[in-house]
């Protein structure tokens, strides 16, 4: 289709507003994006349509329209609903670069448009395609939300016959249609997701056919609006996060139109993932905020200043500060051609929702920031709860893991690994580094197990105790003369107590708050103290290797 045959269209709410001499440019599909750079997802020719998220100033208008030119993207369309009018930097940017430039009246949906351009890009299909788009626009200009996805299922099912469910690349049932029958159980949905997996990797084009349990399935993977199969570098980059179409019928025996028509549908639903896909940016930023405060050792205060900024958007309506804990993944690829940290970090924000739980929304909890190829996520929990063992409720490592297991160990094949490690709950802004060291300890733990999927928790840091009985008594006797008898001699000088202050800070969980109210002292008697400590010893206390040695070193004293 034409650019010109867009303004033709009263329902799309178009209005140009440069770009006239372009008009009859060749529109071949659409991408809706609020990225800064979304090059690596263009293949050129679409419409892309953008709310303007990604503009913080006029500078950015130029770098933004010229990485769109020169990915040969046929014009851009511009929402009006965030800013009001199309500022005029992106007017002038979009001229001096030959790009047509529309503005989206406030009113229409960008799924409006998305929803024209796959119909009329597709050409003539079937009658069943007509309908079931056709049907589909209730669904696209109902509201940002749309329906979701399970609308257009419910379409497939009572038009066509067809049974049909939206799942993760982790087996989790994300949509599905109600009018044809019950939910697939989650044991179905995790072979499915594994086959979708391994044959993505093995480089075999969709739709995967498979037989389970006497019913036959085709699975068509669900990719970003606007991505060409080819547009990812490395299949490797997107297998872990790409949601996918299980329809229960075997497509091998269809007509052309038929296909087209469940690839036209896996378009239509990509737009509702890119939306929610988008929709993280705000809780990813929250992350990474804190984690840099952390890492930076910021001053406790100033984190808590962040996360009470946090708290609201990651559980609405919470009146009290929540207890936080903190989980570290890590993807790792042999030869390390392709970065692991992005990859980590959809896993993990798939991983911790609870895999009982259907649709999207249970994620909006998560907050993950990555850093090289390591993903750190930041999860409240809204009240910590103590078992009957005396130990803290809350998000236990293996059971992360447990029910999404096959699937990504499938779709890491023979090159891929994914390490994960679970902090204990925290309960203020000062826990936090002590729980980001301790998350990333138990990763290590879980990296030294045998596996393509392992998980470690902080309970089982303490199972080095363990082994204390056998290591030999020349060895405990260095170790601990090395960690502790400038303590001990110091203490014998100037009766200074920096053994029992040691003892009482590691049982307290480095929490200065509880170990200066335990010994009876003034906070900043305890930071002399602990100073102290560091000063004789080399050590650093807010280190997590360095308190395990303490730990082991008075255990064997």
């Amino acid at each position: 289709m034409r650019l010109r045959a867009l303004l033709d269209t009263d329902a799309l709410g178009l209005r140009l507003l440069g770009g006239e001499d372009e008009l009859d440019r060749s529109v071949r599909g659409v991408m809706t994006t609020d990225l800064r750079d979304p090059s690596r997802y263009l293949s050129g020719g679409e419409l892309v349509l953008t709310g303007l998220a990604w503009r913080r100033d006029a500078d950015d208008s130029e770098p933004f329209v010229r990485i769109l030119a020169q990915a040969g993207v046929a014009a851009l369309a511009a929402g009006e609903a965030e800013l009001g009018d199309v500022p005029e930097d992106l007017v002038l940017a979009c001229a001096r670069h030959r790009l047509p430039l529309f503005a989206v009246h406030e009113s229409v949906a960008f799924a409006t448009i998305t929803e024209h351009v796959v119909r009329q890009v597709s050409g003539e299909r079937a009658g069943d395609l007509a309908a079931v788009v056709d049907r589909h626009r209730r669904m696209m200009t109902s509201g940002p939300a749309g329906g979701g996805p399970d609308v257009v299922l419910d379409l497939l099912g009572s038009d066509l016959d067809l049974r049909a469910w939206v799942l993760s690349p982790a087996g989790r049932l994300i949509a599905g249609s109600k009018v044809t029958g019950p939910e697939l159980p989650p044991e179905t949905c995790a072979k499915l997701a594994a086959e979708h997996l391994a044959a993505a990797r093995t480089g075999r084009r969709g739709p995967h056919r498979m037989v389970l349990g006497g019913s036959r399935y085709s699975l068509f993977p669900i990719r970003s609006s606007g991505r060409s199969p080819q547009a990812a570098r490395d299949v490797r980059e997107t297998v872990l996060s790409d949601w996918l179409l299980a329809v229960e019928a075997d497509a091998g025996d269809w007509p052309e139109e038929r296909l087209d028509l469940l690839q036209g549908v896996t378009q239509l639903i990509a737009v509702e993932r890119d939306r929610r896909d988008a929709a993280r940016t705000v809780r990813r930023r929250l992350a990474q905020e804190v984690l840099e405060l952390v890492q930076t050792g910021a001053a406790p205060a100033e984190i808590a200043a962040r996360l009470r900024v946090a708290a609201p958007v990651l559980l609405p309506g919470l009146g009290t500060a929540p207890h936080w804990q903190v989980v570290v993944a890590r993807v790792e690829w042999e030869g390390g051609a392709v970065e692991g940290g992005p990859v980590a970090q959809s896993l993990l924000e798939e991983v911790l929702v609870d895999p009982l739980a259907t649709g999207p929304e249970p994620s909006d909890r998560i907050a993950v920031a990555h850093t090289g190829d390591e993903a750190i996520a930041l999860v409240p929990l809204p009240a910590v709860s103590t078992e009957h063992d005396g130990s803290e409720s809350g998000l236990l490592a293996d059971a992360l893991l447990q029910t999404v297991r096959e699937p990504l160990s499938a779709g890491l094949n023979d090159d891929g690994r994914l390490t994960l490690g679970v902090s204990a709950a925290v309960h203020s802004a000062e826990g936090l580094r002590g729980a980001l060291e301790e998350a990333r300890h138990a990763r290590r733990v879980a990296a030294a197990r045998p596996g393509r999927v392992c998980a470690a928790g902080h309970q089982e840091l303490a199972s080095h105790v363990l082994l204390l009985p056998f290591v030999p008594d020349d060895v405990r006797r260095a170790f601990t003369a090395r960690l502790l008898d400038p303590l001990k001699d110091y203490d014998q000088r100037h009766r200074a107590e920096l053994i029992p202050t040691l003892e009482a800070f590691l049982e307290c969980d480095g929490s200065w708050t509880r170990c200066a109210t335990r010994l009876h002292l003034h906070v900043n008697t305890l930071r002399y103290r602990v100073g102290r400590i560091e000063q004789l010893t080399g050590r650093d206390l807010s280190r997590l290797e360095d308190k395990l040695d303490f730990f082991l070193a008075l255990r064997m004293s």
